[in-house]
């Protein structure tokens, strides 16, 4: 089905303390991800010249994805709620009930709806958005969303695989992802702006590829810019660069 994996690449002293850190990141149990150990490190002659451990994380793409700890994402407290609309299909059934079951194993309390989204561009199929609105969720949502992430990425193989064909789902907490897109648009036109006021290129913070692609989507009309995705993952970032 195409699906992509939770990765995160961590830097730290030890490969021990690599893979700590990137859990407490992901909020996750250890059983829930494999390790690759990408440099094992060195501590260098006499302590100098040392060279530090980097690991990869994987969120394991498990089959029997539902059953993953209620360890493997922090919870918070008590147990979710939902409202289901009188015009719910199967679709937004599955979607709402699978994010509630899994809410529920983590002990947090929200309320639960779902429903379908425009597709971003012509031709894709319509996203199907999961939303959950409570009190003090922000756990859910992690560093640089890694939580939110990783709870849509094990949401989406769960659904797809009850419904037996890819549901392009995505969750949504309190309303992030809107508010957070509105700020990335402003930030791509305001150093949008920028670039073209100065001639120089401007990049950006590192992103993840869904918050890379609003950036490029939201200049795609400017015809003084063009946009460009440059290093590697879990740092790349957008360049904007002046068309002169």
């Amino acid at each position: 089905m195409g699906l992509e994996k939770t990765t995160l690449e961590i830097i730290a002293p030890t490969v021990d303390e690599a893979i700590a850190r990137g859990i407490a990141q992901l909020g996750i149990s250890r059983d829930a991800v494999d390790v690759d150990i990408l440099d094992s490190g060195s501590k260098g002659l006499f302590g100098l010249g040392g060279r530090q451990a980097r690991v990869r994380l994987v969120l394991k793409a498990q089959a029997e994805a539902e059953n993953v700890p209620a360890a493997s994402l922090k919870p918070t407290t008590a147990q979710s709620v939902d409202e289901t609309p009188a015009d719910e299909d199967n679709i937004l059934r599955v979607s709402r009930e699978t994010v509630k079951k899994m809410l529920e194993k983590m002990k947090v309390f929200a309320r639960v709806t779902a429903h379908y989204a425009e597709p971003e561009e012509p031709g894709e199929d319509k996203q199907v958005m999961v939303d959950i609105n409570g009190d003090d969720l922000s756990i859910l949502i992690g560093r640089r969303t890694e939580t939110l992430n990783a709870l849509q990425y094990i949401a989406s193989l769960i659904v797809s695989k009850k419904l037996e064909k890819w549901i392009p789902l995505v969750i949504d907490i309190q309303g992030y992802r809107s508010r957070r897109t509105r700020a990335l648009q402003q930030l791509a036109r305001r150093m949008a702006e920028q670039a073209i006021h100065t001639g120089k290129r401007q990049t950006l913070e590192p992103m993840p590829a869904n918050e890379r692609r609003i950036i490029h989507m939201e200049l795609s009309s400017n015809t003084e810019v063009v946009t460009e995705s440059t290093g590697d993952e879990p740092n790349r970032k957008v360049t904007i660069v002046p068309i002169k």
